[in-house]
């Protein structure tokens, strides 16, 4: 990588259409079953060559991020350097336009991006590391995160298959400001565990895509709602939106999202959901 070649790539915010809780390992572990989707909205990383290894961050969220060495980045970074015996040599600068700790997958799809790109501008194309072994080790939404596509995610997340051709439907992301830890929604979580249950065929269009959904769960809503009721209100304030055809929770919250014809739908709809405090953006589907 030259000093000329700053590359710019996106990291684009996942949703979880559907997320239910199949069963438990041994290791005390969730298993999972989610159809997981990507949006036009994300954060932006610039990567240049650097004599070492530094991240930093700007933008509407950067104020929340941890210290440099302690960011998902900087540590996807230093381990694929490490697999591959090279140094570790990048100024990263991300452009934090999503909200932290919200179910997006944010933070993920950042050191995803990291990585595919990483590999690229390292020559690392011909050293047979493994992505998804380095990004299991730093959390589940990793291994969706960097394969970028519409996926069925299984077992704790890294088992994944083709999910169905989706339409470039509307979204409308909505978070209270409130972060939440994923092993506290888990951990807040009673009951047992549901079957897998995934699309027979594609959606056609929005409306059928939430028709869709409204047999399918994200069986972490409720916990989350117990940790944070507000996300109670996103929902209702998401489901009485003009145009809105469902409202659900992504991830383990606490952002939650409206599904619309199309991205002008979703952007109308800003104003009847917009609250003090409260981070609306509209987006679609990726193709």
């Amino acid at each position: 990588m030259s000093e000329s070649k700053t590359l710019v790539v996106s990291a684009p915010a996942k949703v979880n259409l559907y997320l239910t809780i199949t069963g438990r390992r041994a290791d005390g572990l969730h298993l999972i079953d989610s159809l997981v989707a990507f949006t036009t909205l994300g954060d932006e990383l610039r990567i240049t060559p650097g004599e070492r290894l530094d991240v930093t961050c700007t933008g509407p969220f950067s104020a929340n991020m941890p210290l440099p060495y302690k960011n998902l980045v900087y540590l996807a970074a230093q381990q694929l350097a490490d697999a591959a015996g090279v140094s570790a040599r990048a100024d990263i600068a991300i452009t934090k336009n999503l909200p932290i700790a919200a179910g997006i997958g944010g933070g993920s799809s950042d050191a995803a991006a990291t990585l595919r790109t990483l590999v690229k501008a390292w020559g690392l194309s011909d050293k047979g590391v493994d992505l998804d072994k380095i990004g299991l080790t730093l959390g589940s939404d990793l291994p969706v995160c960097i394969l970028g596509e519409t996926s069925y995610a299984g077992g704790i997340g890294e088992v994944l298959t083709p999910g169905p051709k989706l339409p470039n439907a509307g979204l409308l992301l909505v978070n209270p400001g409130v972060g939440l830890v994923t092993s506290s929604v888990y951990g807040a979580r009673k009951g047992g565990f549901s079957p897998v249950n995934r699309f027979k065929s594609d959606p056609q269009d929005a409306a059928e895509l939430a028709a869709m959904l409204e047999d399918r769960e994200n069986d972490l809503t409720r916990p989350a709602i117990r940790l944070c009721p507000v996300i109670r209100d996103v929902l209702s304030a998401l489901n009485k939106a003009p145009g809105c055809h469902l409202g659900r929770m992504t991830g383990s919250g606490a952002t939650c999202f409206g599904i619309f014809d199309d991205r002008a739908a979703a952007e109308a709809a800003k104003a009847s959901v917009a609250r003090e405090g409260w981070w609306v953006e509209a987006t679609e589907i990726a193709g």
